[in-house]
């Protein structure tokens, strides 16, 4: 494999992992709105935010976690077949359903980003009473489907690796 295929690898995989190792701490953040919407129903006027804040918190922590599962491989898969074929007969099939995959991820960025700059040129809100900004959140969906495509297009190089019998 080319060196600067193998440098992609690394570079994408440790933002992958850091991006990842950080988001996992986000269940504290949804926790904290959670209890804070609890405490504040029972105890003093119901908040308006929180259960939006959590639902944004939850968005996040789904879209930004998504590439550091992907590069974990603990994405779902069935397994009828697939346990018992080789690796290179499982990377021969990956290769060919990652490229779904990026298509997919393509498209959903593609629209992503079309949606975040209309957020962005209308100043638009959400349709509740909190009324939040937009675009943070969907700049952050941006965010994640970008670095599940780029972990994804690592995915696709390293099954071309296993196929060809070069290991990275």
């Amino acid at each position: 494999m080319p060196r600067f295929l193998i440098q992609y690898v690394a570079f994408v995989e440790a933002i992958n992992y850091r991006v990842g190792r950080f988001v996992m701490y986000g269940i504290f953040l949804m926790v904290g709105i959670l209890l804070w919407s609890s405490i504040s129903k029972t105890f003093f006027l119901p908040s308006l935010w929180t259960l939006e804040a959590a639902q944004f918190s939850m968005v996040g922590y789904y879209i930004l976690g998504g590439a550091y599962s992907i590069q974990l491989g603990s994405n779902v898969r069935m397994d009828l077949f697939y346990s018992n074929w080789s690796d290179r007969k499982k990377a021969c099939v990956d290769s060919i359903t990652v490229l779904f995959l990026i298509f997919f991820l393509g498209t959903l960025l593609w629209g992503g980003i079309d949606s975040t700059q209309y957020a962005l040129q209308y100043n638009e809100r959400s349709n509740t009473v909190w009324r939040p900004l937009m675009w943070p959140i969907k700049s952050i969906m941006c965010l994640g489907i970008l670095l599940m495509l780029l972990q994804a297009s690592c995915e696709l190089i390293k099954d071309i690796a296993k196929i060809r019998g070069v290991k990275l």
